[in-house]
């Protein structure tokens, strides 16, 4: 059976027309939401999102500390992050501290609060 038929009698057209219409005018809008979803959708890019927004800067070794990762494998997700606009730098002396730029923490606020461990969240079903 072609699970990709559609058994409408009539197409709205107007309404059609109207979507195809809206998302036209949204589509740089959409990319750009897409590409930063698509940075944070890694999870270890979101654990150290999550603990920049909560901590308000840190620097690659104490992510290292944290994450129980080696600096090296922390500072490649931190430049993927910084290459995509993500996160910014400020150094104090030989130290540079990374935090989450304000320009998409709109974009990413509702996706850097969790709850607990043993707390379940609702689970999306992605397999439609």
């Amino acid at each position: 059976m072609d699970d990709n038929c559609c058994i409408r009698v009539f197409a709205d057209l107007p309404q059609i027309e109207r979507c195809r219409e809206r998302i036209r005018s949204m589509d740089e809008s959409i990319t750009g939401k897409a590409a930063v979803l698509g940075l944070a959708g890694n999870a270890v890019r979101l654990k150290i999102l999550h603990l920049l927004h909560e901590e308000g800067k840190l620097c690659p070794c104490d992510l290292s500390d944290v994450l129980g990762m080696n600096v090296s494998a922390v500072s490649q997700h931190l430049r993927k992050l910084k290459d995509g606009k993500l996160v910014e730098t400020k150094r104090a002396g030989q130290t540079i501290f990374y935090s989450v730029t304000q320009e998409f923490l709109s974009v990413l606020k509702p996706l850097l609060h969790f709850s607990p461990t043993g707390v379940a969240e609702k689970s999306v079903d992605v397999s439609r």
